[in-house]
């Protein structure tokens, strides 16, 4: 099925409401001006009749009739186009004027009043009838009046000639002016569709103005712009995770090549080639688990991370976190301690991973002698985990980056390890999130404190 173009089915709209109210209004012409000259010719009978019964009232014989002629003849004579017929109390003709006129037969029959209409010869004629009144004793019973309406037919009959011929100028006329003012008023649209199909990936940064734009296409414009601004950051992101994924995986690529190549250097024995298969298997490992923690990020981007609906106590999950971590923790001379309870509905091996990892990080940058802290508090509303950790504190532009994938504060610690390439953060920030809640970062003071904000489940399945 073809589609035509928003001008055109605009313009077909315009001409179609023009058609429609010139339809209108001259069918309503037409039926007003039918009415108005009924009613004229059916006041010009009435009052030739009303004259015509006041001359025939009292006159009882044939004498008197005759002596009225002469006045009936200047009543009723004088008129080009009227025709009249009086008829007796048998129903014979007495006075006709013109003689020659011939009056159909059904309507000579006596009769109160009524109007009738024929045509004959081409001709369109209006009738009225009428009695005289029974009082007045006149030997006239009836008056037929009849008036020549031909010229009325022939003035509607050219009326509508020109009517259908102004109304096809009209359609022609109202078609051309609607695509005019259709495609002015969509002239705007096209600037828009310009601009759109002007945009690339070069040119994301590209805003469609909003000055000259009608109010009309204001809101599209604003979306338009808005969607062109997510597409910018998440291209821009794309392009920076892309360019982050190279960089880090270059490394532990570019170590497995070099010692494979010093170990083919020369012959060696057996155990510096197990040394060598080592020291490889320990860079494939990292490799290995830098895209396992890039695979779990992409479905967390994708909406595929559908974590457990299981009662979790998060006191007892931290108790065994931190006697997991106790011993790197007492190399350190760093203590860990978790006050508060708490209950989320979750999954445990996600909820396990993203606490360990702000644990782990919160170890890698406490001094030695000082306390690490995990609080659990909550409310009608919520559930909140803070773990606080004393160091150094962090910039507030950085803040906002620490979620970021491959983000480091210190860009110069470059660990290679998969723990610390970045990724951590940004996995802790996914799995909080697929869990409904929300995560953010503050410091101060040499306080850096990171927050966990879960809703608080149902009582269903704590029962």
């Amino acid at each position: 099925m073809r589609r035509y173009s928003l001008t055109t089915r605009m313009s077909m709209m315009f001409m179609l409401g023009v058609i429609t109210v010139l339809v209108v209004a001259g069918l309503s012409f037409h039926a007003l001006a039918k009415h108005h000259f009924k009613m004229l010719d059916q006041q010009t009978l009435n009052e030739k009749v009303a004259s015509a019964q006041h001359i025939l009232s009292g006159i009882q014989n044939k004498q008197q009739f005759n002596n009225a002629e002469p006045q009936l003849n200047a009543l009723l004579g004088a008129h080009e186009d009227l025709a009249a017929f009086i008829l007796d109390k048998g129903g014979e003709v007495i006075f006709s004027a013109p003689e020659s006129f011939k009056l159909p037969a059904e309507y000579l029959g006596p009769t109160r009043q009524r109007m009738f209409e024929w045509e004959a010869g081409g001709h369109l004629y209006r009738g009225l009838s009428a009695d005289v009144p029974e009082e007045n004793q006149s030997v006239a019973q009836t008056v037929l009046l009849i008036i020549d309406v031909t010229t009325h037919q022939h003035f509607f009959e050219m009326l509508q000639r020109w009517f259908w011929l102004g109304l096809v100028l009209s359609a022609l006329m109202s078609a051309g002016l609607g695509y005019l003012v259709a495609r002015t008023g969509l002239e705007p649209l096209r600037h828009v569709t310009q601009t759109a199909r002007a945009i690339s990936v070069r040119s994301l940064n590209d805003r469609i103005p909003l000055g000259p734009v009608p109010q009309e296409l204001q809101e599209l414009v604003s979306s338009f712009n808005e969607m062109l601004s997510r597409l910018d950051d998440s291209f821009t992101r794309l392009s920076n995770f892309s360019a982050d994924i190279a960089h880090e995986l270059r490394t532990p690529v570019s170590n497995l090549v070099t010692h494979t190549e010093v170990v083919l250097s020369q012959q060696r024995n057996i155990e510096s080639y197990q040394e060598n298969l080592y020291s490889n298997l320990e860079e494939l490992n990292k490799m290995s688990r830098m895209i396992d923690d890039m695979l779990f990020l992409a479905k967390s981007d994708n909406g595929l991370i559908i974590p457990k609906q299981e009662p979790i106590e998060l006191h007892a999950l931290i108790s065994k976190l931190i006697e997991y971590y106790s011993l790197l923790a007492d190399e350190q001379c760093v203590q860990l301690n978790v006050t508060g309870h708490g209950q989320v509905l979750g999954d445990r091996l996600m909820l396990d991973r993203a606490i360990s990892n702000l644990i782990s990080n919160a170890l890698r940058y406490t001094e030695p002698n000082k306390v690490i802290s995990l609080a659990i508090t909550s409310d009608t509303s919520r559930v909140m985990l803070t773990v606080e950790n004393p160091g150094e504190t962090i910039r507030q532009d950085y803040l906002n980056k620490l979620f970021d994938r491959f983000y480091r504060v210190d860009p110069a610690r470059r660990e290679g390890g998969a723990s610390n390439a970045g990724l951590g953060l940004a996995i802790t920030r996914s799995i909080v999130e697929a869990h409904k809640g929300k995560i953010w970062c503050s410091s101060r003071q040499n306080i850096t404190t990171f927050t966990m904000e879960f809703p608080v489940p149902g009582l269903r399945g704590f029962d």
